[in-house]
């Protein structure tokens, strides 16, 4: 029960998943045609070693289904995982391909697309109805229906082997990828003229051709600084030293003005004779027989 509850919940996990197939069903056929028609024709063969493929050759950690079913881990599958393998490509063919396609999901964290998701559905939904009208048709005993149920068995067949030929295309093609056979391995870092800043040229320059000297500009370049103006830079303007405007011009000392007037030193002397008396009416001090 735990164990169900695990699938459905990676079901739902994987409608989360980033990346996606790097064909779609539709155009698996154009991918790789001849992969597809050998899909085709001989579908038990190309699972199995696309299963192998997947497991990168370590049959050590094959299980049958991939771990998806019931019957997982109890056929026997660590004393001989080859012939578990080929008994699961031949009784279980759809089970699987669809256990190959569920662990390369889970691996490279891939969703499948809405369009994939609608082929897919309608083969399961043609193999349903299918089955319903073979069964009606035994019950009833009627012939037509009994015809009308083997077209839909042979149309169901059809329409699931083809089906099961793209995703197994689709996979190989995915694997591809993965192993690195369309050229560089997604995790390798890049050469390093890709990792060169985008301002620089390309080496040599275009307008270059081989034995023609290299451009020279000396060092600094021309243009930087703009003209020479010798060391150190005239900055500020010359204004001669001290500059004209500072201090004020000349006035010789001390400054006209301070202090007032040449005067003379020391200045003119106090008079030397006594003030003149006072006038008649002017009485002395004390006046005169005011004390006896």
């Amino acid at each position: 029960m735990a164990k169900g509850k695990e699938q459905v919940h990676k079901m739902k996990h994987r409608k989360s998943y980033r990346n996606v197939w790097h064909t779609d069903l539709m155009n698996t056929m154009s991918a790789n045609p001849s992969y597809c028609c050998f899909a085709l024709f001989c579908g038990p063969c190309a699972s199995y070693t696309l299963r192998k493929r997947a497991l990168y050759g370590d049959m050590s950690r094959y299980t049958c289904c991939g771990g998806y079913m019931p019957c997982s881990g109890k056929c026997g599958e660590r004393k001989c995982p080859q012939f578990c393998l080929c008994t699961e490509v031949l009784l279980c063919f759809g089970n699987s391909v669809a256990s190959t396609r569920f662990m390369l999901q889970d691996e490279l964290n891939i969703q499948t697309t809405k369009c994939d998701n609608c082929i897919i559905g309608c083969m399961i939904c043609l193999q349903h109805v299918a089955c319903i009208f073979s069964i009606i048709a035994c019950i009833l005993g009627s012939d037509e229906l009994n015809e009308a149920s083997q077209i839909l068995n042979c149309l169901a067949d059809m329409v699931f082997c083809s089906v099961c030929s793209c995703m197994q295309t689709q996979h190989k093609v995915e694997m591809d990828k993965r192993d690195g056979k369309f050229g560089m391995l997604p995790m390798n870092v890049p050469p390093v003229q890709q990792m060169s800043r985008i301002d620089q040229p390309a080496y040599p320059p275009p307008h270059l051709q081989y034995g023609q000297p290299p451009y020279v500009q000396g060092y600094p370049p021309a243009a930087y600084p703009p003209q020479y103006q010798g060391y150190p830079p005239t900055y500020p303007p010359p204004q001669g030293y001290p500059p004209a405007a500072y201090p004020p011009p000349y006035q010789g000392y001390p400054p006209a003005g301070y202090p007032p007037p040449h005067q003379g030193y020391p200045p003119a002397p106090y008079p030397s004779q006594p003030p003149p008396p006072p006038p008649p009416h002017v009485q002395g001090y004390p006046p005169p027989g005011q004390y006896k």
